[in-house]
C-alpha cells in the first residue's frame, strides 16, 4: 500500500510574518533528520490536516518538495489552545533501513466486568508507549482488552501488551501500570462541628437571656467604666465640686478688694 503524500514548497517567510501565511491557509513547517540540513516549507493546511488525521505521529508520509520525495514521519505539531487549529509542523527524515523510535497511543478495547458490576472504576494510568521499530512498521496503535478486568486491584501492564514483538520493541518498563481497577469511591459524610451545637442551658449568642436576666451592654474596649450617678465631665468646663464656699471669695479677688481701699484713703 502506497504512503500518502503531501507537497510543500521552501519557506522565505519567517519569523512574526508568518502569521500572513497562516491567513492564506498556509502552514509553516520545517524539515529535519540525520545527515541533512533543516529546510524552512510552506504546505497548504487543509491538505495537511487530511493526511495527519489519517496517519498521526507514527503513520509514514511521502514529502515531496520539489523534484525529492523524502520518507518523513510528522513531529512536534503546535495547535491553537482555542481554534485548535495547526500553527507549526515538523517533519522527521527517516530512513527505511534503520529503526527510529516513536510515541504510540494506547486505545483501550472491551467492558471490564467490574465496572460493569460497579464494584469498581477503570482507570488509564499510561495514554501512549515508546516504541522502536523501522518506520514502515510503527503501529498506528495498540490496544488493551479489559474485558478480563472483573475484581478490583486487577490490573494491565506493559508486559501484557500484545504487539508484533519480532517488528516492535516497546521502551517501557514492562511492570508499569498501563489500567487498573480501583475501588469506588465512598461519599464522605461530613459531620456537623461540636462548636455549631449550644451547650444546655447556654443562650446562644446573639439571642436574649432568659426571662429574670438583664444582659448587660459590654463595655467598650480601652474605656473605664462610668460610676453610677456621676457623669463625665465635658471638656472645658470646671471640675464639679471646686466651686468657692459661700462668703469666701475666689482667689485673685481678695487681692483686689485690698487695693481698692488704699486708693479710697488717699
Amino acid at each position: 500500500m502506497a504512503n500518502p503524500s503531501l507537497t510543500a514548497k521552501s519557506r522565505k517567510t519567517l519569523g512574526r510574518k508568518v502569521k500572513k501565511l497562516r491567513r492564506e491557509g498556509l502552514l509553516p513547517a520545517n524539515l529535519y533528520g540525520k545527515k541533512i540540513k533543516s529546510q524552512a516549507l510552506e504546505l497548504p493546511a487543509a491538505e495537511f490536516l487530511k493526511v495527519y488525521e489519517q496517519e498521526g505521529e507514527t503513520g509514514l508520509i511521502d514529502l515531496k518538495i520539489n523534484s525529492q520525495t523524502r520518507p518523513v514521519l510528522v513531529h512536534n505539531l503546535q495547535i491553537h489552545p482555542v481554534t485548535d487549529e495547526p500553527l507549526h509542523v515538523d517533519f522527521r527524515q527517516v530512513s527505511l533501513t534503520e529503526k527510529t523510535t516513536a510515541d504510540v497511543p494506547i486505545e483501550i478495547r472491551g467492558d471490564a466486568p467490574a465496572v460493569e458490576q460497579k464494584k469498581g472504576i477503570l482507570i488509564q494510568l499510561l495514554n501512549e508507549v515508546e516504541v522502536e521499530a523501522l518506520p514502515q512498521d510503527l503501529p498506528d496503535e495498540i490496544l488493551v482488552d479489559v474485558s478480563k478486568l472483573g475484581e478490583v486491584g486487577q490490573a494491565i501492564t506493559v508486559a501484557d501488551l500484545v504487539y508484533d514483538k519480532n517488528k516492535v520493541k516497546v521502551l517501557a518498563d514492562p511492570g508499569e501500570t498501563v489500567v487498573k481497577i480501583n475501588p469506588l469511591e465512598e461519599e464522605e459524610v461530613v459531620t456537623p462541628p461540636a462548636e455549631e451545637k449550644a451547650a444546655e442551658g447556654e443562650a446562644p449568642e446573639g439571642e436574649e437571656a432568659p426571662e429574670g436576666e438583664v444582659k448587660k451592654p459590654p463595655e467598650e474596649a480601652g474605656a473605664a467604666p462610668v460610676k453610677e450617678g456621676r457623669r463625665p465631665e465635658p471638656f472645658g468646663s470646671e471640675p464639679q465640686g471646686r466651686r468657692p464656699t459661700e462668703g469666701k471669695a475666689p482667689e485673685g479677688k481678695s487681692e483686689v478688694k485690698e487695693v481698692e481701699k488704699k486708693e479710697k484713703g488717699k
